[in-house]
């Protein structure tokens, strides 16, 4: 694979290449791509057969116009035992986050980060302010509602996001706590729980949040099917909530706002649910071995989670830009660098859950790249990266000094440092190596306390949820007027104070059930039928 594939990575503020670029770029035919650690995708579904079929009706399929979205989403929802009255279907989950940000969010939203961007940035374009709530490495980024809901109420902030399980630590929340907290913020315009990756869990039998949510007037639950399905291209997935805040996203779609390869899937479905079933439990397995393989190389941090990806922290002395670099152009192997996310650094990456053909393949070019011959020290070999810097040390900075306050606190700070706005990330290239191995042009992060690696069980059967204790009570909510919002009113069409947008942030300038079908439900997912 050619070395300036790498550069793509340069041109991507908040994402990493699509795997399309990546073929263009490296001249490599279809098919024939790197081993894909990177797309959160479900390895075992749809099945071949399942491929197989839509290959043969794939003449109609891009020929002809979709159905409606009604009736695709009422297809959907009687597979999934939701009134069609509480759901709207998307072409992909960040469309109906684009519109829950135009319709539902006013002045401001909180979000603990790291996260999934467009959490912040989509916001933040239209000129809301983002109260980011840092998740702390100290405690293996794990969210304590009772705090995140302090925080909200300390800032005044309008609506709230919470996502179970968290992208890219996997950290999941209790369904038991995620009801309290919301009850508890039943004084908010708007609580969006993202549940996009909640079908690869296991912590419980009814994870998810969507009954409860119909029967609030503040809540909306989002869900993924191109993750759950392995079908991202596809774009598909939906929101529920009670029927007058799906109705408002609902109304504001465009007719044919699914296309057909999104229909044949849905109606594909009814036909498939054990296979879907067993595809989940085999993603479950598969995280276990996955992260016991991966804890076993020196000096790296796995922390738990309940998606189907697993997040790592480089040993000291490796730069993720770097490694992620060399396991491309080297092994063939994408990895997600997280240094580009809000909150997370260039010592993260995210390693999407995969069989255990593929996680050999990691583990050992991972061994190559971290400690050469040797495995006494985690030092990386010469630096063959793209020299790319996500700036995070600014982001970080802005993040916990200036947090929701604007750019005029920003000015302030960077006054006298010669230029507006933040201050440049240190450039790579200016570090120099520690250990036994040589280190040109990468630059070394400083040690941060931190938790040590999270001992994992070894392959077993059959996983088995563990029994947990009861999550600690969510404070209720204080009368309305102990906590009046900080701001007034923003005229139509004027920035909120403090409003940033994505560039700045980043440093940069430009209730009836349908009968039951045996398909897993909402709920339960996976666990019926």
């Amino acid at each position: 694979m050619s070395g300036n594939v790498t550069s793509l990575f340069r041109s991507t503020a908040a994402h990493s290449p699509s795997m399309a670029a990546l073929a263009r770029e490296s001249g490599e035919a279809a098919g024939a791509g790197p081993v894909d650690f990177c797309i959160p995708c479900n390895p075992y579904f749809p099945t071949p057969a399942m491929f197989d079929e839509l290959a043969g009706r794939l003449r109609d399929i891009i020929t002809y116009y979709p159905s409606s979205a009604d009736t695709i989403t009422a297809e959907l929802c009687s597979l999934l035992q939701l009134p069609p009255q509480c759901v709207a279907m998307g072409n992909g989950s960040t469309e109906l986050i684009t519109w829950i940000d135009h319709l539902l969010v006013r002045e401001s939203l909180a979000v603990p980060v790291p996260t999934f961007g467009r959490w912040t940035d989509q916001p933040m374009e239209t000129g809301k302010r983002v109260d980011m709530f840092p998740l702390q490495e100290a405690g293996g980024f794990a969210l304590d509602l009772a705090r995140y809901g302090e925080f909200v109420r300390a800032r005044g902030t309008r609506a709230v996001v919470v996502c179970n399980p968290n992208n890219p630590d996997g950290g999941y929340l209790h369904k038991q706590a995620l009801v309290q907290f919301m009850d508890a913020m039943a004084d908010r315009d708007l609580v969006v729980i993202d549940e996009s990756f909640l079908e690869f869990a296991d912590a419980e039998a009814e994870p998810s949040v969507v009954q409860e949510a119909m029967l609030r007037p503040n809540v909306v639950v989002l869900r993924s099917l191109g993750k759950n399905f392995g079908l991202h291209g596809v774009r598909f997935g939906y929101l529920v909530a009670n029927p007058a805040l799906a109705g408002r996203v609902r109304a504001m779609l465009p007719k044919w706002n699914l296309n057909s390869f999104a229909e044949h899937v849905v109606f594909m479905l009814r036909d498939h649910g054990p296979e879907y079933a067993r595809s989940l439990h085999q993603v479950r397995r598969d995280r276990l071995e996955m992260a016991a393989q991966l804890s076993a190389l020196p000096g790296l941090t796995v922390y738990p989670s309940q998606g189907n990806f697993l997040f790592v922290r480089l040993p000291v002395g490796a730069e993720g830009t770097a490694v992620r670099d060399r396991m491309l152009t080297e092994h063939r192997v994408l990895v997600r660098e997280c240094g580009n996310k809000i909150g997370s650094s260039s010592r993260f990456l995210r390693l999407v859950v995969r069989p255990q053909a593929d996680v050999r393949r990691l583990v050992s070019g991972l061994e190559q790249v971290l400690y050469g011959a040797g495995r006494e020290a985690a030092v990386p070999g010469p630096a063959t990266g793209t020299g790319y810097s996500s700036g995070t040390a600014a982001v970080d900075r802005l993040m916990y000094e200036t947090n929701g306050s604007g750019m005029r606190a920003i000015t302030a700070q960077t006054a006298g440092a010669g230029a507006p706005g933040l201050a440049a990330a240190p450039s790579p290239g200016t570090g120099t190596g520690t250990g036994t191995g040589t280190s040109t042009g990468m630059p070394l992060p400083a040690a941060v306390p931190g938790p040590q690696p999270v001992p994992y069980p070894g392959p077993v059967p059959v996983p088995q949820p563990v029994p947990q204790p009861a999550p600690a009570p969510v404070p209720a909510p204080a009368a309305a007027a102990a906590y009046p919002p900080p701001f007034g009113p923003t005229p139509p069409g004027v920035p909120a104070r403090g409003g940033l947008t994505a560039a700045q942030v980043r440093g940069t300038d430009g209730l009836e059930s349908v009968p039951a079908t045996g398909w897993p439900n909402a709920a339960g997912m996976g666990r019926a039928g």
